[in-house]
């Protein structure tokens, strides 16, 4: 049977869970990860979202699937997954700027409102994952924004 990277990583969440994560403090930030990888990609493909808010949207997508994140899930099992969900968190609230929050709700295939479930995120990734690591997530993905250009129109 075919599983997508969705179905995947939502098994694998569910089985460390009942095995080991019940004493996980970030538990229940970790079980948000599919739902967050979920809404991504629903808003990759969603016009209403903006072209230049995609290429960030898509850039937390790229950081989901990557194996070469800052906590990798190969050598911590999914208690790895909090940075994936605090990029996700972080994009999600910087597109906020200029994607209507009912876009998100809308998309949003999991438990609990999407925009409380960003700002606590927000609110305790800096624990989470300690401040050092949450920084140079965060300076990563600032850096790495794409800046919107005035664009002149040459021939009226």
């Amino acid at each position: 049977m075919y599983r997508d990277f969705y179905q995947g990583l939502r098994s694998r969440i569910k089985e460390w869970a009942a095995r080991e994560g019940k004493d996980s403090k970030a538990l229940k930030y970790i079980l948000l990860t599919p739902d967050f990888f979920h809404l991504l990609c629903k808003l990759i493909f969603d016009p209403r979202v903006p072209t230049i808010e995609k290429v960030k949207v898509g850039s937390a997508v790229a950081y989901f699937v990557s194996s070469a994140d800052m906590v990798p899930e190969a050598i911590v099992g999914p208690a790895g997954y909090i940075d994936d969900v605090s990029v996700a968190a972080y994009i999600l609230n910087s597109i906020l700027k200029s994607v209507n929050p009912e876009v998100l709700k809308e998309h949003w295939a999991g438990d609990g409102d999407v925009l409380e479930n960003i700002q606590e995120i927000l609110n305790i990734s800096d624990e989470l994952i300690g401040s050092g690591m949450w920084e140079k997530i965060r300076k990563l993905f600032k850096q790495s924004e794409v800046k919107k250009v005035d664009r002149k129109i040459l021939y009226p």
